[in-house]
């Protein structure tokens, strides 16, 4: 019992150790943080690779491309494109899981028959981490009066609003 409690506290945490690293570029392939990729003069590919949630990791990809945006002499930016990587439970943790099964056989044993049935419950514990997560977006910068379409976002307030999440 106690080496079973050891090993479910040792996995616990090392799934604690798996968190979404601090906010900066990507180091190396499969680290978290940002990439960008320039398409045209004023069109970008925005890469923010993490683990755990989709949501905070997209927020910090909307982060990256106003701060690229605001960096190219920009005032807003329209994301064209959107890919996100990640599942709803992807922030890991405990899940428990019941099973049910049912079983039966009958047959001939010499001169006997036989014949038997059975049931059985079983409760399992997924002591997963964090799991991958990224966010992909395109964006196309703008300057002046923001574009009355699309998704579009004034580079500095997505700023003043998302950089405290960083």
């Amino acid at each position: 019992m106690i080496r079973t409690l050891a090993i479910a506290v040792s996995a616990m945490s090392l799934a604690a150790c798996a968190s979404l690293a601090p906010y900066g570029p990507q180091r190396g392939p499969g680290g978290q943080g940002f990439s960008e990729q320039r398409i045209e003069s004023d069109r970008f590919r925005v890469t923010y690779t993490g683990v755990g949630a989709p949501g905070p990791v997209a927020d910090l990809a909307l982060l990256r491309a106003a701060e690229l945006t605001l960096e190219q002499g920009y005032d807003w930016f329209e994301v064209t494109q959107r890919y996100i990587d990640g599942r709803p439970d992807s922030a890991g943790g405990v899940r428990p899981s019941v099973s049910v099964g049912f079983g039966s056989s009958s047959g001939r044993y010499g001169g006997y028959r036989y014949s038997g049935s059975s049931a059985g419950i079983g409760v399992g514990l997924n002591f997963s981490g964090p799991s991958p997560t990224s966010t992909v977006l395109e964006v196309r910068l703008g300057r002046g009066p923001q574009a009355d379409q699309g998704e579009v976002y004034d580079a500095r307030d997505v700023r003043a609003n998302l950089s405290g999440r960083a």
